[in-house]
């Protein structure tokens, strides 16, 4: 995968408004490194062997989505959505509505859905953000329905 050349400023609060979209590089899903984060981290047949996998609802191997997810992570940290102070997740909703296959081209796409000022905490509030992980058909693979801490720029 590659990396944007140019280095982006970091965002604040201040910057973000609700339709803002962001977008990533590529990434190639590599069929021996989707078996191995499996062998590790999610051991089920669909994930490990091609054999194994026809039999089941994904007709073929296809990624955990906990690797589609640490794929759609790298795309995101390292796209245009550079928030100050790294992106501090506070929890979400992650659906993966079609499987990830080996070869596929994966980028993600962020667009801020709400900005909630702390009442509390002036410098600080939270985005809720909605990051889309697309394969090279324009399928959605993965979507990530994030709630980030993000700070005011200091003054």
């Amino acid at each position: 995968m590659g990396l944007k050349s140019e280095s982006p400023q970091v965002l604040y609060l201040d910057d973000l408004c609700v339709g803002q979209r962001f977008s990533s590089d590529s990434h190639r899903m590599d069929e021996n490194r989707m078996k191995e984060f499996a062998a590790e981290f999610d051991p089920q047949p669909f994930h490990l062997d091609e054999a194994s996998a026809r039999d089941t609802i994904f007709r073929g191997l296809a990624a955990s989505g906990w690797y589609t997810a640490a794929a759609a992570m790298r795309l995101v940290v390292t796209g245009e959505l550079r928030i100050a102070g790294g992106l501090v997740g506070l929890g979400g909703e992650i659906t993966w509505p079609k499987a990830t296959r080996p070869g596929d081209t994966l980028r993600a796409e962020s667009e801020i859905v709400e900005i909630v000022p702390s009442r509390s905490k002036p410098n600080q509030g939270i985005v809720t953000v909605r990051m889309t992980t697309l394969n090279q058909n324009r399928e959605e693979v993965q979507v990530f329905i994030a709630k980030l801490l993000v700070f005011r720029r200091p003054a």
